[in-house]
């Protein structure tokens, strides 16, 4: 009978044993470190492999779905005792385990009354920071409205997958643009168009601030995120590229997948993204995502609506996906990923903008690249871009992972994420239905400022006329 395997990430163990890159699970954070999660059918590779560090348990019931659950990156002042010292877990488990009812409204909140079915958990794996669980398939799809504001939940998937590290040639066409990069006044004249004034209007359409959307949440299985779906479809058609609607799961939201197409015969594709589901208050109907993640939409949204203006033609393709399904595990861009990948697509670069509008008051104007997860020339290329066209930014590495960049980075494309913050998770709201635009905190010059970013990175390495 087949085991389950947790163990530090390692590219040599998974080059060098068809056993473990044959069953490959994917990576997942565990506080400071990435570990790798694989079935073993026997006890052979686990001995001819001579691992030091790993944990071993039986693998889970037929009918069962794996649930890597993790404790977020957030700052201590956010953070109670008991989640400091990882109490938070034993709760965590025993809430799980409790009698629940779930109820589903038309914006979709599922709550717990204290009265239904117990939930079957099976712990695989834990730390103080992560844990590995089973439970049913039908639970483990909104076990995210259960958590605690700070633990994320991401799905493994069913059949391993392929391990797809980014080859050497996409590597070296990342330090080609590094080793050229200098100073354009029209990149900085084209990023500087992007409207503060249009992404408020934006952001409050999301969120339902604006009393006319209508929207009360934008959780993946909401009809308020298929509100978004449509209106971000329809903006981004009004700039002149061409969007389709793409589902990835039965009852998500869909993909919006947006393209302009390059004004010279390739098939090279520049990726930009945000994800533009949200997560509730446990118990509330509101999920109004003002930061996580309407900030990084609405930025991508900006940089459309600037594409327009400007008459910007590419000479790359260049994609703008907002992504659903994140807040339940990079569901929507691991399933984009994978598409891609299985379509041999020539993706050059890719950059996730996820939570850019929070600001501790009292610091200053930041921009957070990944720590671990993600490539390190493209995370350089776009902390370089930074310096010439955002230098208010004050740039540095943030544990705050993983966002929608990761699907892209394990299926071997070149790819990074853009964050508010040098640092761990600041923002109070983070995971509540208090995530609003009007708020103090929520910095929209912070906000234009790494849009420029994103979008000064699109332009120097899709290539563009005017």
């Amino acid at each position: 009978m087949a085991s389950l395997l947790v163990t530090p990430f390692s590219p040599n163990l998974l080059s060098s044993y068809s056993c473990f890159s044959d069953n490959f699970f994917g990576n997942y954070r565990d506080g400071g470190r990435t570990v790798s999660v694989l079935t073993v059918p026997d006890a052979t590779c686990l001995w001819d492999s001579h691992l030091d560090h790993y944990s071993y348990s039986p693998a889970p019931q037929s009918g069962q779905q794996l649930v890597w659950l993790e404790r977020a990156a957030v700052d201590s002042a956010l953070e109670s005792e008991e989640q400091q010292h990882g109490s938070i877990l034993e709760d965590l488990f025993l809430s799980l385990q409790t009698p629940t009812l779930y109820t589903q409204t038309p914006q979709e909140v599922i709550s717990s009354s204290g009265q239904g079915k117990t939930i079957k958990l099976d712990i695989h794996y834990r730390t103080m920071d992560a844990a590995l669980v089973s439970i049913s398939s039908e639970k483990a799809r909104i076990i995210d409205t259960l958590l605690p504001p700070h633990w994320k939940s991401r799905l493994l998937p069913t059949t391993p997958v392929d391990y797809v590290p980014v080859p050497e040639t996409a590597v070296q066409f990342v330090r080609e643009i590094l080793s050229n990069l200098k100073f354009d006044p029209l990149v900085a004249a084209i990023v500087g168009n992007i409207s503060i004034p249009q992404i408020q209007k934006d952001i409050r359409f999301l969120t339902g601030e604006d009393g006319k959307s209508g929207i009360i949440s934008r959780h993946s299985f909401s009809t308020g995120a298929l509100t978004a779906a449509n209106w971000l479809k329809d903006r981004v058609e009004e700039t002149g590229a061409t969007c389709r609607l793409v589902p990835f799961l039965v009852g998500f939201a869909p993909n919006v997948i947006c393209r302009y197409n390059a004004a010279t015969d390739t098939n090279a594709t520049v990726l930009i993204s945000g994800h533009y589901d949200s997560r509730v208050s446990f118990g509330s109907t509101r999920a109004p995502g003002g930061d996580d993640d309407g900030s990084g939409t609405t930025g991508v949204l900006s940089i459309a609506r600037t594409i327009k203006r400007k008459g910007v033609k590419f000479h790359s393709n260049v994609e703008l996906a907002f992504f659903a399904g994140e807040e339940q595990g990079l569901l929507g861009s691991r399933a984009y990923a994978r598409e891609l990948r299985a379509a041999g697509a020539n993706l050059t670069l890719m950059v996730q903008a996820d939570m850019t509008a929070y600001r501790s008051p009292g610091e200053p104007l930041q921009l957070g690249l990944p720590d671990l997860i993600g490539t390190p020339e493209v995370t350089q290329l776009v902390a370089n871009i930074s310096a010439i066209y955002s230098p208010e930014l004050h740039v540095g590495v943030t544990p705050a992972c993983c966002s929608d960049h990761q699907s892209f980075h394990e299926q071997g494309f070149p790819a990074t994420q853009v964050f508010e913050r040098a640092g761990p998770i600041a923002d109070p709201m983070y995971h509540n239905s208090g995530d609003l635009s009007d708020r103090v905190g929520y910095d929209f010059d912070q906000l234009f400022a790494i849009a420029k970013v994103q979008f000064a990175t699109v332009l120097h390495t899709a290539g563009f006329e005017l």
